[in-house]
């Protein structure tokens, strides 16, 4: 690293120390100044920050930091949708309160159109979305603006999440139609992961690598053969905020597109495809860690001749399935 990279991590560390001596990470005006500072100092585009080559102490400390951001980021999201809930009319014309709305409709059109791309225009009948929280915002963003006759299956293992959550859409005569709750681990889901042509994994189920990597491995088991992986990750000083997907922790998907945004939409986004399995339960190929990370602009995947080849057969089965 440089002089002006190894300040921003001193930064971000220093950060991390302060919001670690924190009484409570519940909304407050210190906790909401220092995650603001953290979020401003992690958001800049800075591609050669890599944090797999730090050292083993400040990989440590954005274990712990990654960790605290889910804690407090639960916290803030129980907190809105709590004050949305006693809206007396629908809470949904009321979700601008939440301070980072403008980002998560970003990102749905974002995952949308990264999704439009990679499955010819098909609409998803069903769509599961694990680890949706207390404000289930990409659900409803993607189910009033985007895949507006789409069913939406939201898991979470926390049910007071999932009470708000329910709540919060039982007003909306169309999308509580459509969206679902499910208290439990997605580790005990296993048939019913058949029935998704779409499965979102938020960036926090799996803080770590270990524990990201077995939940992709119990997806890729269960899934659909042509069924579509929408994964969060995170690309340079980001990577403090969220965990990292690597295309190699996909075993058993291709990975299609990788998007790395460079605006105020933090998460990056992966796409990948379940692979078929052949006669002897070995799958066909495998993921390509071959692939160029997208600019703003275009998104690029390389891929072979036979791959590609396979891709068409199974969006054509998959376009035999939707109609």
């Amino acid at each position: 690293m440089d002089c002006q990279e190894e300040q921003l991590v001193n930064t971000i560390c220093d950060l991390y120390e302060k919001i670690s001596k924190l009484e409570s990470l519940k909304p407050s005006e210190d906790v909401n100044i220092l995650f603001s500072q953290l979020v401003f100092t992690c958001i800049p585009p800075n591609p050669n920050i890599d944090v797999a080559k730090m050292c083993d102490t400040v990989q440590e400390t954005r274990q712990k930091l990654i960790k605290i951001c889910g804690e407090a980021e639960g916290h803030l999201e129980h907190h809105f949708s709590s004050i949305l809930t006693s809206f007396e009319d629908n809470p949904l014309h009321h979700l601008n309160i939440f301070p980072y709305y403008n980002n998560y409709i970003k990102l749905g059109k974002l995952e949308f159109d990264l999704l439009t791309q990679n499955i010819n225009g098909l609409v998803p009948r069903n769509v599961a979305f694990i680890g949706s929280g207390p404000l289930p915002l990409t659900s409803i963003v993607l189910a009033s603006s985007h895949l507006k006759e789409t069913v939406f299956h939201n898991f979470d293992i926390d049910p007071s999440a999932n009470a708000l959550a329910s709540l919060l859409v039982s007003s909306d005569p169309d999308i509580s139609q459509r969206m679902f709750f499910h208290t439990v681990d997605i580790i005990n889901v296993t048939e019913s992961l058949k029935s998704f042509d779409v499965v979102f994994l938020a960036a926090l189920v799996g803080m770590n690598k270990e524990d990201k990597v077995r939940v992709i491995e119990h997806l890729q088991k269960h899934m659909a053969p042509g069924a579509v992986l929408m994964l969060r990750s995170a690309h340079g000083p980001r990577a403090f905020l969220y965990p990292i997907v690597e295309p190699c922790d996909l075993q058993g998907f291709e990975v299609l597109s990788i998007y790395h945004p460079t605006d105020d939409v933090i998460n990056s986004v992966v796409i990948s495809k379940k692979l078929p399995v052949v006669s002897n339960g070995s799958v066909v190929g495998g993921p390509s860690c071959l692939l160029m990370p997208c600019n703003c602009s275009k998104i690029h995947a390389i891929m072979n001749k036979k791959k590609k080849m396979m891709i068409e057969e199974l969006e054509a089965s998959r376009e035999e399935q939707f109609s």
